[in-house]
């Protein structure tokens, strides 16, 4: 795994920590990576579909 430098507004990490703390997610972190997870599943197809378009016009 790797490590990434990430910087967000106080407000959102006051509420990423109010999720820790209300037992959503063990971790910050943990919530990070399931945001990041989300946005991967709901948009990873999409983009490969384009890179696939991309790769035959050239």
């Amino acid at each position: 795994m790797q490590r990434i430098t990430l910087r967000l507004p106080d407000q959102q990490i006051e509420m990423l920590q109010q999720m820790v703390e209300a037992g959503e997610f063990p971790t910050v972190s943990e919530a990070v990576r399931d945001a990041v997870r989300q946005l991967i599943e709901k948009r990873a197809s999409r983009v490969l579909k384009e890179s696939d378009q991309v790769s035959f016009k050239v």
